[in-house]
C-alpha cells in the first residue's frame, strides 16, 4: 500500500499539472470504485463541470479539494495509480482502467485499479473534518515533536512497530517506513510500545523524519504496482535496511535479517542490533 512518500509524489505531481484546471466529464468504467456516499450516478454528476481548487494529502489518503465546500478523498491502497496526457500513455500497463477525468485542458486524468481495493469519495468539507479528526499527527510537520511521539507511545504495551502503524497515533505511517525507521533508531519492533525511554523516542523521532525525507527525495518505494503520475517507479527500494531483506547480512553487524509476523503484517529487523 502506498504510504506518506507515495502519496505525497503523486500529490505533487498532479497539484503542479492540475491545479486550477476544470473537470468537464467524468466516466466511471468500474462502479465499485466510487465508495458510498454518494454512489456512481452521482459522483459522475456532482464532479462533472467543477474546478480543481488543489491537491492535498492527509496521512494515505489524497485529497482533490473541488472549488466550493466538497473534496473528493482518494484511497490508493495496494493498485491504484493515475496517468496523464491527451491519450493512455501505455494501454499495456493500464490494463484494469477504472475512471477517467477529462480536463478543460485536453488532456485527461486516468485511474486504474487491478485489485480495485482503492476509491473516490465525494465529501462535504465537514464530513472531512470528522474523518481527519481520528488521525495522529502528520510526522514531517513541525509540531511532530519527540513529546508529541512519546505522548502517542505512553502507556501502550502494544508493539512499537503496531502502535507505528496506527493512524490515529502517526498519520501517514506504513510497514516499510515503520520498519526502517526502527532499525535506524536501532529499536526491537516487539518492544512494548510505552517501555521506550526519552532517548529511545527522541531516537525514533529523528528516525522517522529523517527515513520519510529521504525517501520522498528519492519518489518512494516500487515493488511492483505504484508509479508516480509521469509513470517513473520510485527509487527508494535500493537504499532499504531491512525490509524485504530477510536472509540477507545486516549492513550495520552482518548478522541475517529476519521476518516476524505482527498483527498480521510481516516485520523485518535485526535481533542482533535492534534491541
Amino acid at each position: 500500500m502506498p504510504e506518506l512518500p507515495e502519496v505525497e509524489t503523486i500529490r505533487r505531481d498532479l497539484a503542479a499539472e492540475l491545479s486550477g484546471r476544470a473537470i468537464e466529464t467524468v466516466r466511471v468504467h468500474q462502479p465499485d470504485i466510487v465508495l458510498p456516499p454518494p454512489g456512481p450516478a452521482a459522483f459522475v454528476d456532482r464532479v462533472s463541470g467543477r474546478r480543481i481548487g488543489s491537491f492535498d494529502r492527509r496521512a494515505k489518503y489524497l485529497l482533490l479539494r473541488l472549488l466550493g465546500d466538497e473534496l473528493v478523498q482518494v484511497q490508493l491502497r495496494m493498485t491504484g495509480r493515475f496517468a496523464l496526457g491527451t491519450s493512455l500513455p501505455d494501454p499495456e500497463e493500464f490494463t484494469h482502467l477504472a475512471a477517467e477525468f477529462d480536463l478543460d485542458d485536453g488532456r485527461t486524468l486516468f485511474y486504474d485499479d487491478t485489485r480495485r481495493l482503492g476509491g473516490f469519495r465525494l465529501l462535504s468539507s465537514a464530513d472531512w473534518a470528522s474523518i481527519e479528526a481520528k488521525l495522529g499527527p502528520e510526522p514531517l510537520e513541525e509540531g511532530f515533536t519527540a513529546a508529541v511521539l512519546a505522548a502517542a507511545l505512553a502507556d501502550r504495551r502494544a508493539p512499537v512497530k503496531n502502535v507505528l502503524l496506527d493512524q490515529r497515533r502517526v498519520a501517514g505511517l506504513g510497514n516499510i517506513y515503520a520498519a526502517e525507521a526502527l532499525f535506524a533508531s536501532r529499536l526491537d519492533p516487539r518492544r512494548a510500545a510505552g517501555s521506550l525511554s526519552a532517548e529511545e523516542v527522541e531516537r525514533l523521532h529523528d528516525a522517522i523524519r529523517a527515513t520519510l525525507l529521504d525517501a520522498l527525495e528519492h519518489a518512494g518505494t516500487t515493488f511492483s504496482d505504484y508509479r508516480a503520475v509521469n509513470g517513473s517507479s520510485g527509487r527508494f527500494q535500493d537504499r532499504l535496511k531491512v525490509y524485504g531483506r530477510e536472509g540477507s547480512p545486516c549492513l550495520r553487524c552482518a548478522e541475517p535479517i529476519v521476518r516476524i509476523v505482527q498483527a498480521g503484517r510481516s516485520t523485518c529487523f535485526c535481533p542482533s542490533c535492534q534491541h
